[in-house]
């Protein structure tokens, strides 16, 4: 009878074969078949986990993922898991004007993409909420008792402490950086806080800290940090994967190839304070100057930096436009202004022989403040009355003066240069008093509408005081919105419309701005950006080695999920199974070659015949 084979490409040990008078033995196997059959419906079963994984993780990172991956970052509300040994954590310490404030943050281990950043996170305590804690009054108050600079941070310190596990304290950065209260020192005063904290930090605090990471850093800083925080929790760093977001060209600047990165668009971000108005985006061209002296400006106001941990991968370079406004923000404005109406009011005055404003009888005229309102202004010795018209557009007019625009090209408030915005390819936030503005009275906030916004703060200013009165006291405006807010909203409106359109040059019919409170229902700090740039080159020891890096980083990422925890017991069984076949295959020989000479298998030997000589090659 013949013999059946089978055979495939795996090592010899496993070809085996079925005589004719073994196939009847199938139907009723032995305990070694059953092991042998059992091994392999185990590896088929594991290789079906393995597709099933590989699918399933492919969907995860298809199109929908990055929407879900960056909204997950942003609005994941559960403890902070201090028991997982791979999270890592930062401390940020916001030394504001009025207080100081302590982020701690963690992020897991980076996946070893190097076009991906960290994917850093707020930590939350037990009970979800934000780890954070702020005292007061601001670090600058010390600045003639410097040496009390590191008792005062000390609550601070200690609260971050009984958070983040103590074997994780000396790898866990601290930072340290000081806002505008600090800046306004002699810088005498600011270096004597800063040294108090660089010497006693480290001797009660295991953290990570050297003297660079403590510094007032400047409003140019500030704003950076802040473009990087919101851009990073809409997601808007994430290059990896193309989920229809829009996209824009981008000469990268510092690197000498000519061809344009295609790359998602970054948002910009407008914020007008209650003294300051702020303006930062990505300027994605290279930028031209009209005039060497426009050059040496523009380079105070621009900033290149990368936020890659590799410094030869250009994915995360950026080129972005900050600029602040002092005495721009709403209630520096309301001043101004208010200062300007007591001289102009006095001059004319006294020229022509009258006394308008000097009495509640005969207030003067205010076109921002709504109709029939009677307000005082001034110091006691200079009181001026008005009284609102409520005229919008005449707002708007007297307003524009006080933008000090010039006639130069690329050129915003107060003449600072400003480098061309694409309006028909870039988005934009507004924050602060542009939300407040729309929001807490007229109740539109959101979707930015130029001529919808226009007509309903003429309405608003339009409208008697009495009736807006009453309006409050029946609750129809926000819950946050006070007397102040409603006594100088008219003019608010009319000098944010002013700033957006008049001194930032914004169109009319611009159509990508949003206003907003909070980045998906979460207050964005500055922090955030801030420690996600100081700590961009941490992923470096995450990272395989370059050659890996270059030539696999796609295939990593996709198979992440499948190498941690599939592919190590999948290989482990397929070794421990080619081990048994292996030792089955060796029995088997073994056993023929026993038959083959045992006394009952031998004809001669049952016979009585003598035994013949058996050859023996050496």
């Amino acid at each position: 009878m013949g013999r059946i084979g089978f055979s495939c490409l795996f090592p010899a040990s496993w070809h085996f074969s079925l005589s004719s008078q073994v196939l009847p033995r199938l139907l009723t196997p032995s305990f070694r078949q059953l092991l042998f059959i059992g091994l392999v419906l185990c590896l088929i079963g594991l290789l079906y986990l393995l597709l099933v994984a590989v699918n399933t993780h492919t969907s995860w990172t298809g199109e929908e993922n990055p929407f879900h991956r960056h909204l997950a970052r942003v609005t994941d509300l559960d403890a902070t898991d201090t028991s997982n040994p791979n999270l890592n954590y930062g401390l940020v310490v916001d030394c504001g004007s009025s207080g100081s404030r302590v982020f701690v943050y963690c992020w897991p281990r980076h996946n070893g993409n190097p076009r991906e950043l960290l994917d850093i996170r707020q930590m939350r305590d037990q009970h979800r909420k934000p780890v954070v804690m702020k005292i007061k009054p601001g670090i600058a108050e010390l600045a003639k008792t410097p040496e009390k600079a590191s008792d005062y941070i000390d609550p601070l310190l200690s609260f971050a402490a009984q958070h983040i596990p103590k074997h994780k304290h000396q790898e866990t950065p601290l930072y340290i950086l000081c806002t505008a209260g600090m800046r306004i020192l002699p810088e005498s005063q600011q270096e004597a806080i800063l040294e108090d904290l660089r010497t006693d930090i480290p001797v009660h605090f295991n953290f990570l800290f050297s003297d660079s990471h403590v510094e007032v850093i400047s409003g140019k800083q500030e704003g950076v940090y802040a473009w990087i925080g919101i851009n990073f929790v809409l997601g808007r760093f994430n290059h990896v994967d193309n989920d229809g977001e829009a996209v824009v060209e981008v000469n990268v600047p510092g690197t000498d190839h000519q061809e344009a990165l295609m790359r998602k668009r970054t948002a910009g971000v407008l914020d007008m304070g209650g003294v300051s108005t702020q303006i930062a985006y990505e300027v994605p061209k290279t930028v031209s100057f009209a005039s060497p002296q426009q050059e040496e400006v523009a380079k105070n106001l621009l900033a290149e930096f990368n936020l890659g941990c590799d410094a030869h991968v250009t994915d995360h370079v950026y080129r972005v436009y900050v600029s602040t406004f002092l005495g721009f923000g709403g209630n520096a404005a309301r001043q101004r202004y208010e200062e300007n109406l007591i001289r102009n009011a006095a001059a004319r005055n006294k020229l022509l022989g009258e006394h308008v404003g000097e009495t509640a009888e005969s207030p003067l005229l205010d076109p921002c403040l709504p109709t029939d309102l009677l307000d005082e202004i001034g110091p006691s010795t200079q009181r001026l009355h008005l009284r609102g018209t409520g005229d919008f557009d005449e707002c708007r007019r007297i307003l524009q003066p006080f933008l000090n625009r010039t006639n130069d090209t690329q050129t915003s408030l107060s003449g600072i240069y400003q480098p061309a915005i694409d309006y028909s390819n870039s988005q934009f936030y507004g924050f602060s008093e542009f939300y407040y503005c729309m929001e807490d009275v007229l109740r539109m906030g959101g979707n930015y509408n130029a001529s919808k916004y226009a007509r309903a703060a003429k309405g608003y200013c339009a409208t008697q005081w009495k009736t807006l009165k009453e309006r409050f006291d029946s609750g129809l405006y926000a819950s946050h919105a006070d007397f102040h807010r409603l006594k100088y909203q008219c003019f608010k409106s009319a000098w944010m419309y002013e700033v957006l359109h008049t001194g930032f040059s914004f169109p009319t019919n611009y159509k990508n701005l949003k206003t907003a409170l909070l980045v998906y229902d979460k207050e964005v700090q500055w922090t955030l950006g801030a420690i996600l740039y100081r700590t961009r080159f941490l992923p470096l020891r995450d990272i395989p080695q370059e050659s890996l890096k270059g030539a696999h980083s796609h295939w990593r990422h996709s198979f992440s999920f499948v190498n941690n925890h599939y592919l190590f017991p999948a290989c482990f069984f397929i070794v421990l199974l080619s081990i048994i076949l292996y030792l089955l295959r060796l029995r088997r020989i073994h056993r023929r070659v026993a038959q083959r000479y045992t006394p009952s298998s031998v004809p001669w030997l049952e016979e009585g015949l003598a035994s013949p000589s058996l050859p023996i090659n050496l």
